[in-house]
This record gives C-alpha cells, structure tokens and sequence, in this order.
C-alpha cells in the first residue's frame, strides 16, 4: 500500500483521486475508519495490474460514498475479477455472471445479481412445474397398479374357483379355462410393466429436487398503532460525546405508518441520533422493536433463552415467523450460542409477535447472507407499523422506505439533517 501513496506518477495520483486516499494513511493506519481501510487495500492491489483479482466482501461496514468510490474503482478494472459479495447493486455493476452455491453444488447464470435472479427464479417455477408433474404421474400410476393388481386377483380367483374338471369331456368347459387362464396372464403382464412405470416415475419424483424457499406473512393484526403520530418535535440539538461536535435537527415526526430511512457518510451521527430519538419517544416498550447494528454473544444468548422460556404455541409461533425470516427453527433453538445474524432475526421475531407501533434497526442486513436479506426484506415490505431504518444497502432502502432524513456533515464539522 505504502507505494501508491508514495508515487507521484499519474496513474498513482489519478487512482488516489478516485478512491479518495490520502498520502498519510499509512501514518494513522490505526485511526482509519473501515471504508478507509478497504478503499487502501483495494487501491493498492488494483496498482499492482494484477492478471486476476478476487475481492471478498469490499462493501462491508463501508457507507454509500466509499462504495460509490470503490463500485467505480473496480469497474475501470481489465483483468478477471471473483467478486464474493451480498451488496447486489455492486454485483450489478460489476459482474457479467453469478454462481449460486447451495446445498454443496454450485450454479451458473448469466448477467449480474438482477438477471441472474431473474433467471434463478424462472428455473425454480420450471422444478416446481415439473415436481408437480412428476407427483401426479406418480400418483396416477400407483392407483393404475391398484385396480391392476385388483384385476389380477380377481382372474386368479376364478381360475382357482373354476379348478381342473374332474371328467374333461365338455369342449366349452375346456375354452372358457383357457380364456381365464390367457386373462389371467395378460393382467399379470400388465401389472408388470405398470409396475416398471410407476419404479421410473417415482425416480423423476425423488430427482426432482427443489430449492426451499420461505413464506411470508408474519405481522399479525394490531401493529398499526391508533394514535396517528407516534412522535413529534420541535428543532433541537443533539451533542456528540465530548461535547466539541453537534447535530442540528430540524422539526420531525414520525407518522404511524412512515417509512423513514435515516442515511449518511459513516461518522456524521447516525447513531447518536438513534440514542437520543430513542430517549425522547414516548411509546411503551412492548410496541417498540429495537434492532441494534450489533449484538454481544451474551445479548443473544439472552435472547435465545427468552424464546426457550416460551409455552409451546408461543414458541410455535415464534419459530414460524423465524423460518419466513430465512432461517431454520430447529438448528437454532439447538445452538448454545446464535451466531450474530440468527439473535437479530430472533430479537425482531421476539418483537413482532408483540405487535409493534414501531421499529428500528441500524444496519439490520449485517451478518445476513443473500438469501436471509431478501427474506427480511420481503417481510419488512408487509409491515403494516412505522418503520425507521439505518442501512447503507441502498436497494434494500429503496425497496422499504418512501421518506429519507439526510445527515449531512464533514469530519470535525457539526452535522445537519435534512428530510426529503
């Protein structure tokens, strides 16, 4: 890293400009923010003019400025490029194919994450079509082995009922055993190879493997609260600790039914104003659902413990809106300790079967894979209650929310707040 912010040719500085890096980065090394960091990191390695470049995760913990920056640093990029990634608008920008991997085997479809979904999704509604098909196949030929076999023991009745005459001098008697007999063998022929066919269409049925998906449709009647403001304020102050910086908000309210997302660079007082927001509403704990950006091992532990202490039919109910949040209820209420994701979808679970007025979460999608983010976001869309988010997944904002309040601000400057 220490070379590019070194160099003074242009292709140095033109990449310095665009990643926004500074040349005493390396000195303050330990005071970087995260967005910093990786925009160094990857600064320096696109310097190097690497054959191949594989990039895990570069979005993570980064606000949409920094990702603005390193979306169109990596984008100028000419070699190969591995992208791992959940920021789906980057794999957007960025990718020209995806690979799925899932249940140990891996898929390939073209396009960036829009398209390849698009085309995930197609290929999962032809399984689903042909599983289906393959069922009723199978069904239909097991009733069809069902009335053969019928048939076949009903010939076998008669030929044995009619038996061998004892005195064989009746012509007639000797045709009608020979036509009970060829009946008799025919039925069994045919049950045979009913039998093969129901064998092969039970091999489609069992091959015809699906990817499990998850239902939606976990917010029970009530959440919507009768009071139509939930809060309201005049212009105020709130001050960062140590007291030198300060951000300066303008009159606000919170409808029962907004759905605000609260954006801005790293640093500038996202956080702060939650805590003070937090403190100034006046809105009983059960309707309020409050959803940290992170969580300690002991505060899921807590939380994990909460749920097991459940009767059974609120437990059940719990773990149903857990699995429609994307994950699996016996996996996790057979953990000693949730991993950082599955405590959060198990807190917000916790607070939606209490029927919330209001929820917050700050950075609700970090921990989550792919798959779990799509999940709550589908789920947050029914919301009925007020929703207030901090996230800087911006398609996951632009799915779920309708209002923004802007914090804006520069290092060591006060910040302001903006609503549009």
């Amino acid at each position: 890293m220490l070379p590019l912010l070194e160099a003074w040719d242009a292709e140095a500085y033109e990449l310095r400009e665009r990643l926004g890096l500074r040349q005493d980065f390396a000195e303050r090394w330990q005071t970087l923010s995260h967005g910093e960091r990786k925009r160094a990191q990857i600064g320096a390695a696109l310097w190097q003019r690497p054959a191949v470049l594989a990039v895990d995760e570069p979005t993570n913990h980064i606000d949409l400025d920094a990702r603005r920056m390193l979306g169109a640093a990596l984008a100028r990029f000419e070699g190969t490029g591995v992208l791992v990634s959940h920021d789906r608008s980057l794999l957007d920008q960025l990718c020209q194919q995806c690979v799925w991997l899932e249940g140990g085997q891996a898929t390939v479809h073209p396009g960036g994450y829009t398209a390849a979904a698009a085309q995930r999704a197609h290929a999962q509604e032809t399984a689903l079509r042909k599983r289906a098909d393959a069922k009723r196949e199978h069904h239909r030929l097991q009733r069809e082995v069902h009335t053969r076999r019928a048939v076949a023991a009903r010939a076998h009745r008669e030929r044995s009922k009619r038996g061998l005459p004892i005195k064989d001098h009746d012509a007639r008697d000797r045709k009608n055993l020979a036509r009970v007999s060829g009946k008799d063998g025919q039925a069994g022929r045919l049950l045979r190879q009913l039998d093969g066919r129901a064998h092969q269409a039970a091999a489609r049925l069992a091959s015809a493997s699906v990817r499990r998906t998850y239902a939606t449709g976990i917010w029970p009647p009530g959440s919507l609260s009768p009071r139509p403001l939930l809060f309201e304020s005049e212009a105020w102050v709130v001050r960062f600790a140590g007291g030198s910086r300060a951000l300066h908000l303008p009159p606000l309210a919170i409808r029962r039914d907004d759905r605000i997302a609260l954006t801005g660079p790293n640093g500038v007082g996202k956080s702060s104003l939650l805590r003070d927001l937090l403190e100034r509403l006046a809105i009983e704990p059960a309707r309020l659902v409050w959803l940290p950006q992170e969580l300690t091992a002991a505060e899921g532990t807590a939380v994990l413990a909460e749920a097991r202490s459940l009767g059974n039919d609120q437990l059940g109910l719990l773990m149903n809106a857990v699995s429609r949040l994307g994950s699996r209820p016996e996996r996790l209420l057979q953990s000693e300790v949730p991993s950082p994701g599955e405590s959060r979808k198990l807190l917000l679970a916790l607070g939606i079967a209490r029927t919330p007025h209001l929820i917050i979460m700050d950075e609700p999608t970090n921990h989550l894979d792919l798959p779990a983010i799509e999940a709550l976001e589908e789920a947050l869309a029914g919301c009925p209650c007020a929703l207030l988010l901090v996230s800087h997944d911006q398609r996951f904002v632009e799915t779920l929310t309708t209002t923004t309040w802007r914090l804006e601000g520069r290092d060591g400057d006060d910040s302001v707040l903006q609503v549009d």
